[in-house]
Formats: structure tokens, C-alpha cells, sequence
């Protein structure tokens, strides 16, 4: 299952989303009716009212709008974020002036592919970790209750914790595999090796804590019907608000109180090259990493005591 997310994530990377990324960047519309700037590149394309500008924005959420009607040039355009504002507004302005008068604003050491390539890893990663993992893990686990797998470690003289850090370590090392492969293949391998540690170490925190719930989830639910009602919570309430508010103008008022907001936003500063210093993030990663494997001792401890 791995590899073959492995590979649909590389390819849709290199084959899709960067392919139609170059082929269409941002729209750039002009509504000009005194004709005043006679230099526009043939990129820009011409309106006939400043309502029908409007009208295209609505459809066009990336593209940038012109208005040269009162003399002075107004951007209109829905705002991302602001590198990504201002990246736009230079594209759109540069466009007017083809000749090289206008130069564009630095805002970065990364081209547009690699900030594209970067930006979408991240997202596929984190998507990775936080849904297919957790519900790989609960598979897994929920074949081995039905093969008996722990009806034998409860009469084997073996600790609890074996079990259970048998399947952390199985899963933390294959995330950590997967990681580095997907950085490798879709950011490029010079640019993978100084970003990779910082990556890895963001992976191995949302990947203890992914597998923990997923374990203390496979435990306490009676089958994998079950599972899936818990599954669709997580991926409704967990995912879907961290991409929301990180990378659309969808900004939610309490993500800042989203405990995986912070982990994908300290993952993706991992793949940009920005260090989390923060000591409370690093330590609110590791006490939910304790708290979750102890309420795994616990269940498991429970359903051990079941099966005996």
C-alpha cells in the first residue's frame, strides 16, 4: 500500500500538478477604457467594464484583475497569502511593462516550481500520515485481533510494551522510509538533503501520534465498521481544517487552538527550510505521545484481560 501511494503521489507531483501548474499560472485581466497602457503584454486579457472584471474574478479566484479606468492602476484579486499576493501583483504588473522597465520584487529563494513542489509534498505527506497511515494501522491491527494475535500475548510471558512498541517502531520506520523517498523524488535530491532532517523529525512526531490513536482506536472499537465512523470524524475535523486555513483564503478564527495546525504548519516550515524553535511545541508533541501510549497500555492491558 505504501508503494503504490509512493508512486501515484510522484507521479501526480512531476506529471500533473507541476505539468498544469506551468501550463497555467495566473490569469491576468485589464479593463483599460482609455487605452492608456498601450504596452501590455498579450498575455493580458482585455474587458469591456469594470463589472464584467468583477464578474471573471468571481470565477477566476487566482487571477489578477487591472482597473486603469480612474488613471491610476488598482490590483483587484482574492487574497492567499502574502508572498503569494505579491508574487501575483508583480506577475500582473510585469505583464504591463514587457519591455523591462518594471521589475519584480524579490520574495524568496524559491522559484515558483519549487515552491509549488514543496508545498504540495507537504500537503500529500501530511495527508499521507494523517489518514492512509492511521487507517493502515488500524487494519492491521484489527486483522491480528481476528487471527488471535492477542488472545496469545495474554498467556505469553512477554511485557505489554513489547507489543506495542513492536508496531510503533514497524510503522515509525516506514513512515520515515516513505518520507524520505517522497522528498527525494518530488523536491529534488539537492535540495532533499539539507531539508531532511528537520523533515524527518517532524515526521517521526505526527507519525507516534497517528499510530498511537490509531492503536488506542483499533482496541477499543469492536470492528472495522466502527472504525470507520472514527475515521471520517478524524479526517472531517483534523484534515479538513488544517488545508483550509494553511493554504486557501479560508481563515478559521480557532485554528490556532488546532494541535495538528501546528504540526503541518512546523512540517511544512521543515520543507521550506524554516527551524521550529518553539520548546512548548516540542514539548506538547511529546506529552501527547506519552499520554496516548499510556492510554494504549491501558486498553490493551483491558482487551488482554478479554481474550484471557
Amino acid at each position: 500500500m505504501s508503494l503504490f501511494f509512493l508512486v501515484l503521489y510522484t507521479l501526480y507531483v512531476n506529471f500533473g500538478y507541476i505539468k498544469f501548474m506551468d501550463a497555467k499560472l495566473y490569469n491576468v485581466y485589464l479593463y483599460d477604457p482609455a487605452g492608456t497602457q498601450a504596452t501590455a503584454s498579450t498575455l493580458v486579457q482585455q474587458v469591456s467594464s469594470k463589472e464584467a472584471l468583477n464578474t471573471i474574478l468571481l470565477d477566476d479566484t487566482n487571477g489578477v484583475g487591472i482597473d486603469a479606468s480612474a488613471g491610476e492602476l488598482e490590483l483587484i484579486f482574492y487574497k492567499v497569502t502574502e508572498d503569494a499576493d505579491r508574487h501575483r501583483a508583480d506577475y500582473a504588473l510585469s505583464l504591463l511593462r514587457p519591455s523591462g522597465n518594471y521589475s519584480a520584487k524579490a520574495i524568496g529563494s524559491n522559484t515558483l516550481e519549487q515552491k509549488a513542489r514543496k508545498e504540495i509534498t507537504c500537503e500529500l505527506w501530511f495527508f499521507e500520515i494523517a489518514a492512509v497511515g492511521f487507517l493502515g494501522i488500524a487494519a492491521v491491527l484489527f486483522k491480528e485481533k481476528g487471527m488471535g494475535v492477542i488472545c496469545i500475548h495474554a498467556i505469553l510471558p512477554l511485557r505489554t510494551n513489547l507489543f506495542i512498541l513492536s508496531k510503533l517502531a514497524i510503522f515509525l520506520l516506514s513512515d520515515l522510509v516513505f518520507a524520505m523517498l517522497l522528498t527525494v523524488l518530488n523536491v529534488g535530491r539537492l535540495e532533499a538533503v539539507s531539508l531532511l532532517p528537520a523533515v524527518l523529525l517532524q515526521t517521526a512526531l505526527l507519525s507516534l501520534i497517528m499510530a498511537l490513536t490509531g492503536l488506542v482506536c483499533a482496541l477499543l472499537l469492536k470492528d472495522f465498521r466502527q472504525f470507520t465512523l472514527a475515521y471520517l470524524l478524524i479526517a472531517i475535523f483534523v484534515a479538513t481544517p488544517v488545508f483550509l486555513s494553511a493554504n486557501t483564503a479560508v481563515k478559521l478564527d480557532w485554528i490556532n487552538v488546532h494541535p495538528f495546525y501546528h504540526i503541518y504548519m512546523s512540517l511544512k516550515n521543515a520543507y521550506f527550510g524554516i527551524p521550529t524553535n518553539s520548546p512548548a511545541y516540542y514539548l506538547g508533541c511529546l506529552a501527547a505521545i506519552a499520554v496516548l501510549f499510556a492510554g494504549v497500555q491501558r486498553v490493551f492491558r483491558k482487551e488482554m484481560g478479554k481474550e484471557g
